[in-house]
Protein backbone atom coordinates (compact mmCIF):
# COMPACT_ATOMS: atom_id res chain seq x y z
CA UNK A 1 0.00 0.00 0.00
CA UNK A 2 1.28 3.20 -0.85
CA UNK A 3 2.08 5.43 2.24
CA UNK A 4 1.07 8.65 0.72
CA UNK A 5 3.82 10.89 3.10
CA UNK A 6 3.59 14.51 3.21
CA UNK A 7 5.90 17.29 2.84
CA UNK A 8 4.94 20.73 3.16
CA UNK A 9 6.83 23.78 1.76
CA UNK A 10 5.50 27.44 2.68
CA UNK A 11 7.54 30.57 1.42
CA UNK A 12 7.65 33.83 3.67
CA UNK A 13 7.66 37.58 3.24
CA UNK A 14 9.56 39.44 5.51
CA UNK A 15 8.55 42.99 6.45
CA UNK A 16 9.52 45.86 8.01
CA UNK A 17 6.83 46.78 10.97
CA UNK A 18 7.34 50.51 10.31
CA UNK A 19 7.10 50.66 6.94
CA UNK A 20 5.28 47.30 5.97
CA UNK A 21 7.62 46.93 2.89
CA UNK A 22 9.04 44.11 2.07
CA UNK A 23 13.28 44.23 3.61
CA UNK A 24 15.92 41.77 3.56
CA UNK A 25 17.12 39.96 6.30
CA UNK A 26 20.61 39.85 5.02
CA UNK A 27 19.96 35.76 5.43
CA UNK A 28 19.99 36.44 9.10
CA UNK A 29 16.98 34.56 9.54
CA UNK A 30 18.23 31.64 7.38
CA UNK A 31 21.59 31.58 9.45
CA UNK A 32 19.42 31.65 12.90
CA UNK A 33 16.76 29.00 11.72
CA UNK A 34 19.53 26.83 10.51
CA UNK A 35 20.71 26.44 13.82
CA UNK A 36 17.52 24.73 15.05
CA UNK A 37 16.23 23.75 11.94
CA UNK A 38 19.19 22.59 9.88
CA UNK A 39 18.48 22.33 6.11
CA UNK A 40 14.46 23.17 6.64
CA UNK A 41 14.82 26.73 6.28
CA UNK A 42 16.45 28.64 3.14
CA UNK A 43 17.23 31.36 1.29
CA UNK A 44 14.89 32.26 -2.16
CA UNK A 45 16.06 34.18 -5.15
CA UNK A 46 14.69 37.16 -3.62
CA UNK A 47 16.65 38.55 0.05
CA UNK A 48 12.82 39.33 0.82
CA UNK A 49 11.91 35.85 0.92
CA UNK A 50 12.05 32.81 3.36
CA UNK A 51 11.42 29.30 2.64
CA UNK A 52 10.61 26.62 5.08
CA UNK A 53 9.73 22.80 4.21
CA UNK A 54 8.68 20.23 6.87
CA UNK A 55 10.72 16.68 7.00
CA UNK A 56 9.09 13.88 5.66
CA UNK A 57 5.63 13.56 7.47
CA UNK A 58 3.02 10.25 7.80
CA UNK A 59 -0.20 12.16 8.08
CA UNK A 60 -1.35 15.81 8.18
CA UNK A 61 -1.37 16.05 11.92
CA UNK A 62 2.73 15.40 12.18
CA UNK A 63 2.61 18.09 9.26
CA UNK A 64 0.56 20.18 11.37
CA UNK A 65 2.81 20.65 13.92
CA UNK A 66 6.23 20.87 11.38
CA UNK A 67 4.47 23.82 9.79
CA UNK A 68 3.29 25.59 13.29
CA UNK A 69 6.97 25.01 13.95
CA UNK A 70 8.69 26.42 11.59
CA UNK A 71 6.19 29.26 11.08
CA UNK A 72 7.14 30.13 14.75
CA UNK A 73 10.83 29.77 14.58
CA UNK A 74 10.63 31.84 11.60
CA UNK A 75 8.56 34.99 12.98
CA UNK A 76 10.49 34.95 16.11
CA UNK A 77 14.31 34.97 14.55
CA UNK A 78 12.43 37.77 12.31
CA UNK A 79 11.10 39.68 15.54
CA UNK A 80 14.67 38.72 17.30
CA UNK A 81 16.19 41.47 14.40
CA UNK A 82 12.97 43.86 14.20
CA UNK A 83 11.02 42.41 11.47
CA UNK A 84 8.00 40.60 10.38
CA UNK A 85 6.85 37.28 8.51
CA UNK A 86 3.61 37.63 5.78
CA UNK A 87 2.07 34.42 4.09
CA UNK A 88 0.87 35.99 1.29
CA UNK A 89 0.40 34.84 -2.66
CA UNK A 90 1.97 38.62 -3.28
CA UNK A 91 2.61 41.85 -1.24
CA UNK A 92 0.30 44.33 -1.21
CA UNK A 93 2.24 47.02 -2.45
CA UNK A 94 6.12 46.69 -2.46
CA UNK A 95 7.94 47.24 -5.47
CA UNK A 96 10.13 44.09 -7.24
CA UNK A 97 12.52 47.20 -8.66
CA UNK A 98 13.50 47.84 -5.27
CA UNK A 99 14.65 43.82 -4.36
CA UNK A 100 17.72 43.07 -3.86
CA UNK A 101 18.85 39.46 -5.49
CA UNK A 102 20.30 36.85 -3.11
CA UNK A 103 24.25 36.28 -3.56
CA UNK A 104 24.16 33.17 -4.93
CA UNK A 105 25.45 31.88 -8.51
CA UNK A 106 22.38 29.69 -9.32
CA UNK A 107 19.93 33.04 -8.68
CA UNK A 108 22.65 35.05 -10.67
CA UNK A 109 22.42 32.32 -13.40
CA UNK A 110 18.14 32.63 -13.49
CA UNK A 111 18.49 36.20 -13.23
CA UNK A 112 20.55 36.96 -15.82
CA UNK A 113 18.94 34.13 -18.36
CA UNK A 114 15.13 35.27 -17.63
CA UNK A 115 16.35 39.07 -16.89
CA UNK A 116 12.61 41.38 -16.19
CA UNK A 117 10.97 37.57 -15.71
CA UNK A 118 13.12 36.86 -12.87
CA UNK A 119 13.62 40.11 -11.35
CA UNK A 120 9.73 40.52 -11.14
CA UNK A 121 9.31 37.44 -9.82
CA UNK A 122 8.15 38.45 -6.53
CA UNK A 123 5.87 36.07 -5.50
CA UNK A 124 5.04 33.59 -2.55
CA UNK A 125 3.60 30.18 -2.87
CA UNK A 126 3.06 26.91 -0.88
CA UNK A 127 3.96 23.60 -2.56
CA UNK A 128 3.19 20.10 -1.30
CA UNK A 129 4.50 16.85 -1.79
CA UNK A 130 2.85 13.75 -1.62
CA UNK A 131 4.61 10.39 -1.74
CA UNK A 132 4.39 7.48 -4.35
CA UNK A 133 6.66 5.14 -4.24
CA UNK A 134 6.62 4.24 -8.14
CA UNK A 135 7.15 6.67 -10.76
CA UNK A 136 4.92 5.22 -12.92
CA UNK A 137 2.47 5.39 -10.55
CA UNK A 138 3.16 9.11 -10.02
CA UNK A 139 2.60 10.20 -13.53
CA UNK A 140 -0.53 8.41 -14.07
CA UNK A 141 -1.81 9.89 -10.72
CA UNK A 142 -0.29 13.16 -12.18
CA UNK A 143 -2.16 13.24 -15.56
CA UNK A 144 -5.33 12.81 -13.80
CA UNK A 145 -5.01 15.00 -10.79
CA UNK A 146 -4.39 18.03 -13.05
CA UNK A 147 -7.90 18.37 -13.66
CA UNK A 148 -8.32 18.97 -9.79
CA UNK A 149 -5.80 21.89 -9.68
CA UNK A 150 -7.98 24.54 -10.70
CA UNK A 151 -10.61 23.90 -7.73
CA UNK A 152 -7.58 23.52 -4.57
CA UNK A 153 -6.03 27.14 -6.15
CA UNK A 154 -9.43 28.54 -6.03
CA UNK A 155 -9.76 27.76 -2.53
CA UNK A 156 -6.16 29.17 -2.04
CA UNK A 157 -6.25 32.33 -3.70
CA UNK A 158 -4.54 34.87 -1.86
CA UNK A 159 -3.08 37.54 -3.72
CA UNK A 160 -5.58 40.42 -4.59
CA UNK A 161 -3.05 43.17 -4.69
CA UNK A 162 0.23 43.90 -7.08
CA UNK A 163 2.38 47.04 -6.13
CA UNK A 164 -0.61 49.06 -4.94
CA UNK A 165 -3.50 48.18 -7.19
CA UNK A 166 -6.13 45.98 -6.59
CA UNK A 167 -5.54 44.02 -9.66
CA UNK A 168 -9.14 42.75 -10.20
CA UNK A 169 -8.07 38.98 -9.75
CA UNK A 170 -8.03 36.66 -6.45
CA UNK A 171 -4.67 35.71 -7.48
CA UNK A 172 -2.35 38.06 -9.38
CA UNK A 173 0.60 35.49 -8.39
CA UNK A 174 0.31 32.68 -10.84
CA UNK A 175 -0.06 36.15 -13.54
CA UNK A 176 3.24 37.09 -12.50
CA UNK A 177 4.87 33.40 -12.77
CA UNK A 178 3.01 32.91 -16.74
CA UNK A 179 6.82 34.98 -17.69
CA UNK A 180 8.54 32.22 -17.04
CA UNK A 181 9.18 29.48 -19.47
CA UNK A 182 7.66 25.62 -18.01
CA UNK A 183 5.27 26.68 -15.64
CA UNK A 184 1.34 25.91 -15.61
CA UNK A 185 -0.54 23.21 -16.31
CA UNK A 186 1.66 20.26 -17.72
CA UNK A 187 0.72 18.47 -20.40
CA UNK A 188 -0.68 14.53 -20.53
CA UNK A 189 2.28 12.28 -20.62
CA UNK A 190 1.51 8.47 -22.06
CA UNK A 191 3.79 6.88 -19.48
CA UNK A 192 7.51 7.90 -17.10
CA UNK A 193 9.41 7.38 -20.40
CA UNK A 194 7.85 9.91 -22.18
CA UNK A 195 8.33 12.26 -19.30
CA UNK A 196 11.79 11.22 -19.26
CA UNK A 197 12.84 11.67 -22.71
CA UNK A 198 11.43 15.10 -22.22
CA UNK A 199 13.53 15.96 -19.41
CA UNK A 200 16.76 14.85 -21.20
CA UNK A 201 16.27 16.23 -24.85
CA UNK A 202 15.48 19.87 -22.70
CA UNK A 203 18.70 18.87 -21.03
CA UNK A 204 20.57 17.99 -24.16
CA UNK A 205 19.39 20.97 -25.96
CA UNK A 206 20.61 23.42 -23.50
CA UNK A 207 17.00 24.78 -22.45
CA UNK A 208 17.11 23.23 -19.01
CA UNK A 209 20.36 22.03 -17.05
CA UNK A 210 17.85 19.80 -14.65
CA UNK A 211 14.62 18.60 -14.13
CA UNK A 212 14.20 21.21 -11.18
CA UNK A 213 14.01 23.95 -14.05
CA UNK A 214 10.81 22.21 -14.92
CA UNK A 215 8.45 24.71 -12.51
CA UNK A 216 5.02 23.56 -13.64
CA UNK A 217 1.90 23.27 -10.73
CA UNK A 218 2.23 19.90 -10.39
CA UNK A 219 5.15 17.53 -11.34
CA UNK A 220 7.03 14.48 -10.54
CA UNK A 221 9.82 15.22 -8.42
CA UNK A 222 12.84 15.08 -10.19
CA UNK A 223 14.99 14.04 -7.00
CA UNK A 224 12.29 12.71 -4.53
CA UNK A 225 9.51 10.23 -4.49
CA UNK A 226 6.94 12.35 -5.09
CA UNK A 227 4.32 14.24 -6.94
CA UNK A 228 4.56 18.16 -6.33
CA UNK A 229 2.04 20.41 -6.12
CA UNK A 230 2.85 23.85 -6.51
CA UNK A 231 0.12 25.82 -7.91
CA UNK A 232 -1.47 27.54 -4.41
CA UNK A 233 -0.25 30.71 -3.17
CA UNK A 234 0.72 30.95 0.37
CA UNK A 235 -1.67 30.62 2.83
CA UNK A 236 -2.37 33.37 5.20
CA UNK A 237 -3.36 30.76 7.83
CA UNK A 238 -1.87 27.84 9.39
CA UNK A 239 -5.41 26.09 8.85
CA UNK A 240 -5.34 26.84 5.17
CA UNK A 241 -2.23 24.98 4.56
CA UNK A 242 -3.38 22.26 6.09
CA UNK A 243 -6.77 21.67 4.44
CA UNK A 244 -5.37 22.45 1.30
CA UNK A 245 -2.44 19.82 1.93
CA UNK A 246 -4.69 16.94 3.32
CA UNK A 247 -7.04 17.76 0.24
CA UNK A 248 -3.91 17.13 -2.55
CA UNK A 249 -3.23 13.79 -0.15
CA UNK A 250 -6.63 12.63 -0.33
CA UNK A 251 -6.94 13.05 -4.07
CA UNK A 252 -3.70 11.00 -4.78
CA UNK A 253 -5.38 7.91 -2.30
CA UNK A 254 -8.68 8.41 -4.04
CA UNK A 255 -6.90 7.84 -7.61
CA UNK A 256 -4.80 5.36 -6.79
CA UNK A 257 -7.80 3.53 -5.11
CA UNK A 258 -9.52 3.87 -8.10
CA UNK A 259 -6.56 2.59 -10.13
CA UNK A 260 -6.70 -0.72 -7.72
CA UNK A 261 -10.50 -1.06 -9.01
CA UNK A 262 -9.37 -0.94 -12.84
CA UNK A 263 -10.64 2.41 -12.75
CA UNK A 264 -9.27 5.98 -13.88
CA UNK A 265 -10.82 9.49 -13.76
CA UNK A 266 -11.13 11.17 -17.30
CA UNK A 267 -8.26 12.83 -18.31
CA UNK A 268 -8.67 16.22 -20.27
CA UNK A 269 -6.14 18.10 -22.30
CA UNK A 270 -4.54 21.17 -20.66
CA UNK A 271 -5.89 23.81 -22.74
CA UNK A 272 -9.52 22.78 -21.09
CA UNK A 273 -8.01 22.67 -17.87
CA UNK A 274 -6.10 26.00 -18.29
CA UNK A 275 -9.97 27.91 -18.68
CA UNK A 276 -10.55 26.50 -15.42
CA UNK A 277 -7.42 27.57 -14.12
CA UNK A 278 -7.89 31.36 -15.53
CA UNK A 279 -11.73 31.84 -14.16
CA UNK A 280 -9.96 30.60 -10.55
CA UNK A 281 -7.37 33.46 -10.65
CA UNK A 282 -9.77 36.00 -11.91
CA UNK A 283 -13.04 34.94 -9.41
CA UNK A 284 -11.77 32.49 -6.34
CA UNK A 285 -14.62 30.86 -5.13
CA UNK A 286 -16.96 33.24 -6.41
CA UNK A 287 -17.28 32.63 -9.85
CA UNK A 288 -18.20 29.38 -12.37
CA UNK A 289 -15.85 26.66 -13.23
CA UNK A 290 -16.53 24.75 -16.46
CA UNK A 291 -17.96 20.67 -15.20
CA UNK A 292 -16.36 19.20 -18.79
CA UNK A 293 -18.28 16.02 -18.02
CA UNK A 294 -21.61 17.82 -18.38
CA UNK A 295 -19.70 20.25 -20.41
CA UNK A 296 -21.61 23.56 -18.93
CA UNK A 297 -20.48 25.77 -16.03
CA UNK A 298 -21.49 25.36 -12.79
CA UNK A 299 -20.62 27.11 -9.22
CA UNK A 300 -17.00 26.60 -8.11
CA UNK A 301 -18.59 26.16 -4.02
CA UNK A 302 -20.40 23.53 -5.75
CA UNK A 303 -17.40 22.00 -7.66
CA UNK A 304 -15.46 21.91 -4.17
CA UNK A 305 -18.49 20.47 -2.63
CA UNK A 306 -18.36 17.73 -5.09
CA UNK A 307 -14.73 17.43 -5.01
CA UNK A 308 -14.83 16.83 -1.27
CA UNK A 309 -17.67 14.18 -1.80
CA UNK A 310 -15.37 12.34 -4.51
CA UNK A 311 -12.20 11.86 -2.02
CA UNK A 312 -14.80 11.06 1.39
CA UNK A 313 -14.22 7.12 0.93
CA UNK A 314 -10.35 7.49 1.74
CA UNK A 315 -10.06 10.94 4.17
CA UNK A 316 -10.81 8.85 7.01
CA UNK A 317 -7.80 5.92 6.50
CA UNK A 318 -5.71 8.72 5.79
CA UNK A 319 -6.44 10.46 8.87
CA UNK A 320 -7.00 13.78 7.46
CA UNK A 321 -10.46 14.73 7.99
CA UNK A 322 -10.76 17.12 10.63
CA UNK A 323 -7.84 19.52 8.31
CA UNK A 324 -10.07 18.52 5.31
CA UNK A 325 -13.28 20.11 7.09
CA UNK A 326 -11.63 23.11 7.13
CA UNK A 327 -12.35 23.58 3.68
CA UNK A 328 -15.94 24.31 4.46
CA UNK A 329 -15.29 27.26 6.88
CA UNK A 330 -13.10 28.79 3.27
CA UNK A 331 -16.52 28.52 1.44
CA UNK A 332 -18.26 30.30 4.45
CA UNK A 333 -15.61 33.18 5.40
CA UNK A 334 -14.06 33.43 2.03
CA UNK A 335 -10.20 32.85 0.88
CA UNK A 336 -7.02 35.13 1.31
CA UNK A 337 -7.86 37.41 -1.15
CA UNK A 338 -11.72 38.01 0.05
CA UNK A 339 -10.20 38.62 3.14
CA UNK A 340 -7.65 40.98 2.39
CA UNK A 341 -10.03 42.79 -0.05
CA UNK A 342 -12.25 43.26 2.95
CA UNK A 343 -9.48 44.94 4.74
CA UNK A 344 -8.83 46.94 2.18
CA UNK A 345 -12.30 48.40 1.54
CA UNK A 346 -12.54 49.82 5.03
CA UNK A 347 -10.14 52.47 4.88
CA UNK A 348 -7.67 51.97 1.38
CA UNK A 349 -4.96 51.41 3.32
CA UNK A 350 -2.71 48.80 2.54
CA UNK A 351 -0.73 49.12 6.14
CA UNK A 352 -3.99 47.79 6.77
CA UNK A 353 -4.24 44.77 4.75
CA UNK A 354 -0.15 43.76 6.12
CA UNK A 355 -0.91 43.76 9.51
CA UNK A 356 -4.04 41.66 8.84
CA UNK A 357 -1.55 39.37 6.70
CA UNK A 358 1.35 39.03 9.57
CA UNK A 359 -1.30 39.18 11.73
CA UNK A 360 -2.99 36.04 10.41
CA UNK A 361 0.08 34.13 9.51
CA UNK A 362 0.90 33.42 13.40
CA UNK A 363 -2.92 32.55 14.11
CA UNK A 364 -2.78 28.76 16.00
CA UNK A 365 0.83 28.82 16.30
Amino acid sequence: MNEFTLGVEEEFMVIDPVTRELKSHEQKIVEGAQKIHEDQVKAEMHQAVVEVGTHICRNTGEARKEVGKLRGTVAQLAGDLGLRIGAAGTHPFSHWQHQLITDHPRYFEIVDEMQEAARSNLIFGLHVHVGIQSRDLAIHIANQVRYFLPHVYALSTNSPFWEGRNTGFKSFRTKVFDKFPRTGIPDYFSSIEEYDRYIKLLVKTNCIDNAKKIWWDIRVHPFFETIEFRICDCPMLIDETMAFTALFQALCAKLYKLRLQNMSFMTYNRALINENKWRAARYGIDGKMIDFGKEMEVNTRGLILELLDFVDDVVDELGCRDDLQYVHKILEHGTGADRQLAVYEQNSNFADVVDYITSQTLKGI
